[in-house]
């Protein structure tokens, strides 16, 4: 089984669709000349295209489980970045993927740029953080980064690369490998952005941050950071939250540890371990990645960020997300977050269909719901809350498709994503102004068909599909697909609030989108229509907040 991260991956990845010009367009930063490409947007706009262009060096050798290095060297010479770089270590790359440890790349996308005899107005900037779990996907316009609908609109669009898996998330507790490295990637490239986006029209002061699922996470963690404190100005925040009911640890020395010994290097020493595992090829982390879960891809959250104990080195993380956010403490920009309204859909159809992995859940519930459901393990309150959990969803009946798939994916749905977004919202409308919605637009394509071939619902990632191209999900839709009216309403809604902070000044028939107050849980459903409603999924969510109050 494997969950729709990574159907999203499997699907026969695709080259980006539009050919780019043969134009020489030029763009002159303080690293040095820079050639790009003109591509153009869903709706027929002409754009310049920078891809594959380095903001550090490539993290390997000593570098590797180390702090990123910006590049402050000039290169000689007019850099490429015609075509996409090389994406992250991952698996279920196929050989017309470039696929390396040099991956710390940035692209960067914009409908105007300065030269020596055009003045220019500079643009807003929205920079995007992609999914993945923290082990796959990438920034690249050829894996559902694509930005051709973002582009319909006069804005700097931007993506990244961060390290993934054991390489970017590695961390034992100690000074050799404290952590956060995949984080740490995304405040250089965004001090990247800040030192060098003015040079493709971009402004550096309006700047907005949006990730989804594990770059949501992310988004919501560079709020406390102090390596991001003033870098971005507003944050789109789309399924995936910091703030939980899951413990965000010192470390994960026993997943290093897991990586070790499948790796056949010695764990005793954590320096001798981590010499052991520099000297490895990238691949062997890639193709031994299945096996560091403990079921079936779960838990979908295998590697957390952690709070860094202070060695002496620029942390990215010194504090617990949820205390922060509780208390205040963080940028208390303009917000926009949300959910699919059946999100993590997936993982719950394929265990429910696969009878061993039904049986192994039946047998296993009190053990693996911890696990997948993602909260404290091989405890007494752990097992109380494991009962209540599966008599709320599931009831006391045996686990069945027909009877049980609702429920488990209520579970998904609630654990990994929607109790995190619900709280960190909740928390964050009482220091700022928080647009929250929820997606329930059902399309002709999604990343989960069931039953037969009718797309289940509203799932993970299927938002995206109106937001950013890839084709190998859905094709880039035109005017006059059914589709097409969604696609203008979230690029729209998007766009405005990375230029104005409010999604109301795209100024669409029916928008009147109101933000959380202290009084009411205020929430767009982005559906046929768009409408303003109260109270998400109120019931389910105050039924875990039971289970896992906020303590003090």
């Amino acid at each position: 089984m494997k969950t729709s991260i990574l159907i999203l991956v499997a699907l026969a990845l695709s080259e980006i669709s539009c050919t780019p010009s043969q134009v020489p367009v030029i763009v002159h930063t303080h690293l040095g000349a820079i050639e790009g490409s003109v591509l153009e947007s869903r709706l027929g706009v002409k754009f310049y295209a920078f891809r594959g262009i380095p903001y550090a060096k490539p993290p390997t050798g000593k570098l590797r489980f180390g702090a990123p290095v910006p590049i402050t060297e000039p290169w000689n010479g007019t850099y490429d970045a015609t075509e996409d770089g090389t994406m992250c270590p991952q698996p279920f790359m196929n050989e017309t993927y470039k696929v390396s440890e040099d991956c710390l790349r940035i692209n960067v996308y914009t409908q105007t740029i300065p030269g020596e005899l055009i003045r220019i107005i500079p643009r807003d900037v929205l920079v995007y953080l992609h999914p993945g779990g923290f082990y796959s996907l990438s920034g690249q316009s050829n894996t559902f980064a694509g930005p051709h609908a973002m582009m319909d609109h006069p804005i700097v669009f931007v993506t990244i690369n961060y390290r993934l898996g054991s390489l970017g998330f590695m961390s034992t507790g100690t000074p050799e490998c404290p952590g956060n490295m995949g984080l740490k990637d995304q405040a250089i490239a965004l001090r990247w952005v800040r030192d060098n986006i003015a040079s493709f029209g971009g402004r550096p002061d309006s700047v907005t941050l949006m990730g989804y699922s594990a770059g949501a996470m992310s988004t919501g963690l560079h709020l406390i950071s102090p390596m991001s404190k003033g870098l971005f100005h507003r944050a789109i925040i789309m399924s995936g939250s910091p703030a939980s009911q899951w413990e965000v640890p010192n470390h994960q020395l026993e997943l290093a540890q897991k990586q070790a010994n499948l790796l056949d290097c010695d764990t005793q020493s954590i320096p001798v371990m981590l010499e052991c595992l520099r000297q490895k090829p990238s691949e062997d982390f890639s193709n031994t990645l299945e096996q560091m879960f403990v079921l079936s891809w779960n838990p979908i959250l295998l590697w957390k960020p952690i709070i860094e104990p202070d060695f002496g080195q620029e942390r990215f993380l010194d504090r617990n997300p949820t205390e922060a956010f509780r208390k205040g403490d963080f940028m208390k920009v303009p917000l926009m977050a949300g959910i699919t309204k059946d999100e993590f859909a997936g993982p719950a159809v394929d265990f429910l269909r696969n009878e061993t992995l039904r049986q192994e859940l039946e047998r296993n519930f009190e053990t693996l719901a911890p696990v997948m459901f993602l909260y404290e393990q091989h405890t007494t309150e752990s097992r109380v809350k494991t009962r209540l959990l599966r008599e709320k969803f599931l009831g006391k009946e045996p686990l069945t498709l027909n009877n049980s798939l609702t429920g488990l994916n209520y579970l998904f749905a609630d654990g990994v994503i929607g109790f995190g977004m619900h709280r960190l919202v909740a928390l964050a409308s009482r220091h700022t102004t928080v647009y929250q919605y929820k997606f329930a637009y059902v399309g002709r394509y999604s990343h989960v068909y069931y039953p037969g071939t009718e797309p289940y619902g509203a799932v993970h990632h299927d938002d995206l599909i109106y937001l950013l191209t890839g084709p190998f999900l859905a094709p880039m839709f035109n005017a006059t697909d059914p589709e097409h009216q969604t696609v203008v309403r979230m690029t729209s809604m998007w766009a405005s609030f990375a230029m104005h902070g409010d999604p109301n000044r795209a100024k669409l028939p029916q928008l009147d989108w109101i933000p959380v107050s202290s009084s009411s849980d205020n929430y767009l459903e982005i559906g046929d229509d768009l409408k303003n409603k109260q109270g998400l999924f109120t019931e389910r969510y105050a039924f875990w907040e039971k289970l896992f109050p906020l303590s003090g």
